[in-house]
């Protein structure tokens, strides 16, 4: 009798019906000869399988068993095994056009913004003519075709510098081309920056690197140095095979029929394992020892909570001091110029809702609570509702700032990532204080609406669906249109975006081929590391947020985005090129990096399981794109006093059945009291979830102009690529033209930028804000008219002197002003701080303003370069309402106004500055 398979018209044809048809079609054959036949066809089958894509694009695919890219492969030999041929191509065909320029003191000073020397490296002897300090080289940027720079080239460079010792003879000092004044005393040495290693455009750390400063031995003005280029040394290999070496059998073991998504994950296990140091603290990473406050923050959010709790809570405390959370060094002395130290809060909660540990939720919680009362003093803007300081995490101010923004001014700037981290930190608060019960809770939960109410209402971007930057500017700010990765992600997480804003986010904000962009569009001229680069952990990020607005393309992609790495490079790297997914083109990595690890392992319990830890219970909300769908189990899953061994099947983002030994559980909770061993099964409901990405090229943002204004005329130079500028006045937009000049009214304050904007319509930095004051709108009062002056051998202050403020030398300035007119002023004071370099240490002077015995602000004396006394410039400003007539500005160190150091908290105070800006 002839049998036939019909399957129905909505029915696929399996391999099992196959094997089906196949037991009928065969009834006749010996039984041996059956199973060896089957075992081929299950064998051909499996092969089949391990072939189909889970992701594929233009620039990569991932399968079940490897990672392809372009000529590389890198492949899962075991659930313990990978090997991978990738080879970094960045030293292959790197140009041998060299693109420099010079700094005193690691400053950017010696030219205007977009104007470069240059040098082409094709001979044998590469020697550049004799430079002047602050002249442009002619030779013209032309790149040679099918030229490349040669391995281990010599660059002997060679630069002028007698105009600036006569100036400092002369004069005592030397004007740069933008006005500012370098005195002879703080002369440090002249250095070069560029484009090629080991020359690099971070401006601010070239004083750490000593073959890139020139010297003059013979004291005949010439200095210069020789540099090796493209060193074969210079090229960071990985390995090419890693094996699981360590026991990880103490942490959850993860098993799914993806070889390349188990690999990975035993790898991250391992390097987790390397990364605990002798002390039973974190390591941030294989290059960056020690312990770091948003990375161990971040690290734990992630999946270091509920894998090591108690290497967690050392390295918590060890960014601890007199009971208040460290703020990792960096921008101008750090905080309060950076602010996001309180992303500890957030991850301190988590190890409680983790543990249930009573005293370590008591303790965390007064920790919490002193440093978020100074916040609201130092960092809290109560005109906007919104909190000053650095983007969260983009610390390397080059790389996510104009280049004409001071400490002061990212002070001053409200930046979505910061902001929503003191969203969520009060939320955290709020949560504590009622478990606490504390009558406190109110307090921070209704700054926690505040906060929210002001991201959505400064920073949401209609047009683009997104959240900006961040506000920037001086009295005035306007929103920068750019997005940014982090930032965007935590405003799902933590849900201060709401509703379709979700989905809005996920759907709108650009994602590039290899992954989200730290921000989009890029910076012209700043090489790749927060600029023009993707890190695998805001990846984890990403990916978290867009399984929670329920979006499964953005999902996959992220997920596809974080394994393409870590299987390539065999370890996971900070972060890669986001043009070409690289990991050697970014100005600093490192392997074994604490948070990308963590990272890889949340995307399998926060993402795939989806496990959320509650205050009483977690909760599972997992979600298996469709890709990725069959069975995959996670045993000796630790919670509290439990055990779990969960397995689950299916895919998609709804739970169809979940028992819980056995038993089904409706409300998909495991009550935190459990105790013993048990099992838990999910059967997923197999939905399909729409969703998408948006999908761009990589792209870089025109140059910010350079704005001069003379006798009512704003004026800038041509911006290459730009087709209009847009003026701005007071924040807001005022005309867009294209000429390059603009004529502006002189009898009212006003402050003025401009953009450029090219074809696409993609705009540049708003320029330095330039102020037009009326003589009659600005008051000065010298400080040393109402203290001691300082008997310091400082120079380039205006009056008589200066006064020295400090932890114990006039600690409370009470200044008398007079003022002719009612109005909104603007109180700063110009000043210098030598206590450190511009972008690392802890020496940042803060200040309380009071008006008349009222609190008025906080104020900011950043660190301007190490023992660059003489180097002057202004606080950030007070903004404060004034009725004609006579008042008193007090500047007070007050118990809130505590730096990082606690020790150093000094400046040198030149002048107040008052400035009616409005009715």
């Amino acid at each position: 009798m002839r049998t036939e398979f019909k399957p129905g018209r909505n029915h696929k044809f399996t391999f099992l019906d196959f094997i089906s048809l196949f037991s009928v079609k065969f009834q006749w054959m010996k039984p041996s000869l059956k199973i060896i036949l089957c075992l081929v066809l299950i064998g051909g089958y499996a092969v089949a399988q391990d072939n189909k894509p889970i992701y594929s694009s233009k620039a990569y695919t991932i399968y079940p068993d490897k990672v392809v890219q372009g000529k590389y492969t890198a492949k899962a030999i075991s659930a313990t095994e990978l090997i991978s041929d990738y080879s970094s191509p960045a030293n292959l065909f790197k140009s041998p056009v060299i693109e420099f320029k010079f700094s005193i003191n690691g400053k950017d000073n010696e030219m205007p913004a977009g104007i470069n020397h240059y040098y082409s490296c094709t001979n044998q002897e590469n020697v550049t003519p004799l430079l002047s300090f602050g002249d442009a080289h002619a030779e013209e940027k032309t790149q040679p075709e099918d030229i490349y720079l040669k391995a281990s080239t010599q660059f002997k460079i060679r630069l002028d510098m007698r105009p600036v010792l006569k100036a400092f003879k002369d004069q005592g000092y030397y004007t740069c081309f933008n006005g500012d004044k370098i005195y002879k005393n703080d002369f440090k040495g002249v250095f070069v920056a560029g484009n090629t290693a080991p020359m690099i455009w971070d401006f601010n750390n070239l004083v750490n690197h000593p073959e890139l400063e020139l010297k003059d031995p013979d004291g005949n003005g010439i200095y210069e140095t020789t540099l090796v280029l493209n060193k074969p040394e210079d090229e960071n290999k990985i390995a090419s095979s890693w094996k699981l070496s360590g026991d990880v059998s103490a942490f959850p073991q993860y098993h799914s029929s993806y070889k390349i998504t188990d690999a990975l994950y035993n790898l991250a296990l391992e390097e987790m394992q390397k990364a605990v140091e002798p002390d039973s603290t974190f390591r941030t990473g294989k290059e960056w020892g020690g312990v770091w406050t948003r990375d161990i923050s971040y690290s734990i959010i992630l999946s270091m909570a509920v894998l090591q709790p108690k290497v967690a809570v050392y390295s918590l405390m060890k960014k601890v001091q007199d009971g208040r959370i460290i703020q990792d060094t960096g921008t101008g002395g750090a905080y309060p110029v950076s602010s996001d130290r309180m992303i500890w809060a957030v991850a301190a909660f988590e190890v409680y809702k983790v543990t249930g540990d009573e005293e370590w939720l008591k303790k965390a919680y007064q920790i919490i609570k002193k440093s978020a009362e100074d916040d609201a003093s130092n960092v809290y803007d109560k005109e906007t509702g919104l909190v000053r300081g650095e983007s969260s995490f983009l610390d390397w101010r080059e790389e996510t700032y104009p280049k004409w923004m001071q400490p002061a001014d990212i002070y001053e700037s409200e930046c979505l990532g910061t902001n929503v981290v003191h969203y969520q930190v009060n939320r955290v608060l709020t949560n504590m204080a009622l478990l606490l019960k504390d009558p406190a809770a109110s307090i921070y939960s209704k700054r926690a609406e505040i906060i929210k109410k002001a991201i959505n209402t400064n920073l949401w971007l209609p047009g683009k669906g997104y959240y900006g930057q961040y506000l920037y500017g001086r009295n005035f700010k306007s929103l920068s249109p750019r997005s940014e990765a982090l930032g965007e992600a935590l405003a799902v997480l933590f849900d201060a975006a709401e509703g379709e804003r979700q989905q809005k986010v996920i759907s709108n904000t650009p994602v590039n081929a290899f992954g989200i962009p730290c921000i989009y569009p890029q910076i012209p001229g700043i090489l790749p590391y927060h600029n023009k680069a993707v890190w695998p952990f805001v990846e984890t990020y990403w990916a978290m947020a867009s399984a929670k607005a329920g979006d499964e393309t953005s999902l996959l992609r992220a997920i596809s985005a974080v394994y393409r790495p870590a299987a390539l490079f065999l370890t996971n790297k900070e972060n890669f090129v986001v043009n070409d997914g690289d990991y050697a083109g970014t100005q600093i990595n490192s392997s074994n990096m604490l948070w990308s690890l963590s990272g890889n392992i949340a995307l399998v319990y926060k993402v795939l399981f989806g496990i959320h830890y509650n205050v009483h219970n977690i909760e599972f909300k997992p979600f298996v794109p469709q890709a990725l769908a069959g069975k995959r189990s996670l045993e000796n899953f630790k919670y509290r006093g439990a055990v779990l061994n969960i397995s689950m099947e299916g895919f998609g983002n709804k739970i169809k059945s979940l028992w819980l030994d056995g038993k089904p559980l409706a409300n998909h909770l495991i009550a935190a009291d459990l105790k013993g061993t048990h099992t838990v099964k999910i059967i997923l409901a197999g939905n399909i979830i729409a969703g998408k990405s948006n999908l761009q090229p990589d792209y870089t943002a025109p140059e910010t102009p350079v704005v001069t204004c003379q006798n009512g005329k704003l004026a800038w130079m041509q911006i290459s690529g730009a087709v209009s500028y847009k003026v701005i006045r007071n924040g807001k937009s005022l005309n867009t033209i294209k000429l390059y000049s603009y004529k502006v009214a002189s009898n009212l304050y006003a402050e003025y930028q401009v953009a450029a904007v090219d074809a696409k319509g993609i705009s540049s930095f708003n320029s330095e804000p330039l102020p037009v004051i009326p003589a009659r709108a600005i008051n000065i009062t010298e400080a040393e008219t109402v203290a001691d002056r300082a008997n310091l051998p400082y120079q380039g202050f205006s009056g008589s002197g200066f006064v020295e403020i400090s932890k114990t030398k006039n600690t409370t300035l009470n200044i008398p002003v007079t003022v002719k007119e009612d109005g909104v002023y603007a109180i700063d004071f110009r000043y210098a701080n030598g206590n450190g370099p511009i972008n690392t240490e802890n020496k940042c002077a803060i200040r309380s303003i009071d008006v008349d015995k009222h609190f008025a602000g906080t104020v900011v004396f950043p660190q301007r370069g190490k023992e660059e006394w003489s180097n002057w410039g202004f606080t950030n400003p007070v903004k404060t309402k004034l009725l004609k007539g006579a008042h008193t500005v007090t500047l007070q160190f007050k118990d809130a106004n505590e730096n990082m150091n606690r020790v150093i908290n000094q400046a040198m105070v030149d002048y107040l500055r008052m400035i009616k800006i409005s009715d």
